[in-house]
């Protein structure tokens, strides 16, 4: 697995986990807007613009 791969791993696993749990927390809603940014970048660098496209907006 590379890095790219583990970065996404990553970014998926981080909005997963803080959908999960947003209703504990409003810290948890900034954890989950931070990781579809993340997501979004992920998807830029693996060359799928339209997934980057989507996860940005």
């Amino acid at each position: 697995m590379d890095a790219l791969s583990l970065f996404g791993l990553f970014a998926v696993t981080a909005m997963l986990v803080a959908y999960a749990l947003e209703d504990r927390s409003h810290w948890f809603i900034f954890v989950f807007a931070a990781a579809c940014a993340l997501g979004s970048i992920y998807g830029f660098l693996q060359g799928a613009w339209p997934f980057g496209l989507v996860e940005a907006i």
